[in-house]
């Protein structure tokens, strides 16, 4: 027996134990997506922001000023996706969205002075973050370069993946 579960005769596992709930790392991944999102929102609540809306702000803070789409790719985000948070942080007061005068059809965003100040108070969100993990910062990284890995694989097989979907 492996970690898969029973083996047949061969050694191999069999195909049925793959599909077992707790056998897919996909679920692993959703289930410490939903665990990491419950922590976040109790240390943005001070800050009044939304996961979603925490990120948006760790690019500008980061980039300054730049075109949504930019930030969209950053984030990988699409406009219909990105382009209500964005509202929500200028309604909030932290962004600023601006078409630009070179081309009408890019709107860029930056951060306000408000926004720009909201970043000292979050200073403290990655640690308290990386404490709620119960890992070491070393632990911490080596996971999130584990996981660049993965998601830069997943990337290069995407086409492939597509290719193997089958449809009743």
């Amino acid at each position: 027996m492996d970690t898969l579960g029973t083996k047949v005769a061969d050694g191999t596992a069999r195909d049925e134990d793959f599909l077992r709930l707790d056998h897919q790392i996909c679920f692993s991944l959703h289930a410490a997506t939903r665990a990491f999102n419950s922590v976040y929102r109790t240390a943005l609540k001070d800050l009044g922001l939304t996961y979603p809306q925490y990120l948006v702000m760790l690019v500008l803070w980061e980039r300054g000023e730049l075109p949504v789409k930019q930030i969209g790719e950053h984030l990988r985000l699409d406009s219909g996706t990105l382009s209500p948070l964005l509202k929500r942080l200028e309604a909030a007061g932290y962004v600023e969205r601006r078409r630009s005068a070179e081309d009408e059809r890019s709107v860029t965003a930056r951060p306000t002075p408000a926004g720009t100040a909201l970043r000292e108070r979050a200073l403290g969100v990655p640690r308290r973050i990386a404490t709620a993990t119960g890992m070491t910062l070393d632990e911490v990284r080596e996971l999130r370069a584990r996981l660049n890995e993965l998601t830069t694989a997943l990337d290069a097989a995407g086409p492939l993946a597509e290719g193997c979907v089958t449809e009743d």
